[in-house]
């Protein structure tokens, strides 16, 4: 019985000594393919800020595996749960940090793109009040947007085909209404209704941009008020998730050694599964409650 354990605890252990030096290797390896490709556009030689002899120098290296290591974040799923099979002696908490992956992986995508839509929003909005300030200050309106959409970076990746149609004449509004197709660029359509009425019947594109930026942060401050309404019942969720493990961890500082019961009898391992799929229904359950109220 004794020889069972410890190879149980070893093979947890080398799994993920492997599973550590292949995220090691993954991310040497794009940094190397990296450095080349820069190299070669710089023409044969990388040149980096912070660089000591043709050598980039320690910040910068560390900067580069942060950012590499802060994109690869749901892969801290498996050394965690190596770290609990080697405690418990039993690689299902390996096999569960794997399973995790791809779903914490998808989770942090979309909280990336959730941030990138509200920047992209904030941008816009930033435009309408530049664009509206050079208006004033005596500036044709193609000049003035190609000036304000450079400052901001609002338009995006259709920033090229709206300053083109602005610069010679073409339709702009249909090209602010294309921009406005990216996530989080819906205030660029209320921007392309104001330049067709500005167009077509000689209003003011000013006063139009400015009662649209008006409408756009209004937006945004009840969006931040109804976010800061729902951040108890957010709190709700998080204090759900952590409830269990927090057991876990209580009982093994007791001395009761709850993993040996968890995952190595067989009612502990019926607990286990029912539990965690009870865990799972009522997060899924609140997460579902509170988005529906965000997206109300």
């Amino acid at each position: 019985m004794t020889t069972t354990v410890v190879s149980a605890g070893e093979a947890a252990g080398a799994v993920v000594a492997l599973c550590a030096l292949v995220a090691l290797w993954e991310v040497a390896e794009r940094r190397r393919v990296t450095g080349r490709a820069r190299a070669v556009l710089a023409g044969g030689t990388a040149v980096y800020p912070g660089a000591v002899g043709g050598r980039a120098g320690p910040a910068v290296v560390g900067a580069r595996w942060w950012a590499a290591l802060r994109g690869r974040r749901a892969w801290l799923c498996l050394p965690a749960g190596g770290v609990v099979a080697v405690l418990g002696e039993s690689p299902l908490p390996l096999v569960a940090g794997a399973v995790a992956v791809p779903l914490v992986g998808r989770r942090l995508r979309e909280a990336g793109r959730r941030r990138e839509r509200e920047a992209r929003a904030e941008r816009v909005v930033a435009l309408c009040g530049a664009v509206a300030g050079e208006l004033r200050a005596g500036w044709q309106p193609a000049q003035a947007l190609s000036f304000a959409a450079r400052e901001t970076g609002a338009l995006g990746a259709e920033e090229a085909a709206v300053l083109a149609a602005a610069r010679f004449g073409g339709d702009v509004p249909a090209a602010l209404r294309r921009a406005a197709a990216q996530d989080g660029a819906d205030g660029l359509a209320g921007m392309a209704a104001c330049w067709q009425v500005a167009v077509d019947g000689g209003a003011g594109l000013a006063a139009g941009l400015d009662r649209l930026e008006a409408a756009l942060r209004e937006h945004r401050e009840q969006r931040e008020r109804l976010r800061a309404e729902l951040a108890g019942a957010w709190a709700t969720v998080v204090v759900l998730a952590v409830l269990p493990p927090a057991g876990v961890g209580l009982g093994a500082a007791l001395g009761a050694d709850p993993l040996r019961v968890l995952l190595h009898t067989p009612a502990g391992l019926g607990c286990l599964a029912v539990g965690g799929a009870l865990e799972a229904a009522g997060l899924w359950w609140a997460a579902r409650i509170v988005r529906g109220g965000e997206r109300t």
